[in-house]
């Protein structure tokens, strides 16, 4: 069975930036070639609305075999709205506590980001952890691209 990755919005920015885009690539790349399927919301195509054409063209340009669209959901919505008053990141930070939430309750296998203030922090990720627990959730694996891709061969496949 393929693995869902949540994708955050940093990642599609990601593909572009040169700090950032061999391993965005090479993700992108995995879900092109089906071992990896795009979990998104309608919050991601929020997000990317104002980011240039070429970064929402990403998304736009996956098949529908490549990518699933989920809910934000009430519960995801209660859910973000936990972590917002537990105090797990500040009131600004609500949309990155939604993309955590829904990946929460649609239980996707992974989240990646490459926002290292509110997503991938391992004192926020057991924040986030410690309520999913609390509340009968499972925890949410979340991760930057360069602790999950793999290098082999990286330059030949980061087209």
């Amino acid at each position: 069975m393929k693995q869902r990755f949540h994708i955050d919005t940093s990642v599609f920015g990601g593909y572009f930036d040169s700090e950032f885009e061999t391993e965005t690539r090479l993700l992108f790349n995995k879900i092109r070639q089906n071992e990896i399927i795009c979990v998104y919301s309608e919050l991601t195509e929020n997000e990317l609305e104002n980011a240039p054409m070429k970064v929402l063209e990403i998304l736009n340009n996956l098949s529908v075999k490549q990518k699933e669209k989920v809910a934000i959901t009430d519960d995801a919505i209660k859910l973000a709205e936990t972590y917002l008053a537990e105090k797990v990141v500040g009131e600004s930070s609500y949309d990155d506590c939604l993309h955590i939430a829904t990946a929460t309750i649609h239980k996707v296998d992974l989240l990646v980001s490459w926002n290292f203030k509110h997503i991938v922090n391992i004192y926020r990720i057991r924040g986030y952890n410690s309520i999913n627990l609390r509340l009968g959730y499972n925890n949410l694996a979340i991760h930057s691209l360069k602790e999950i891709v793999n290098y082999e061969n990286a330059k030949s496949n980061c087209n």
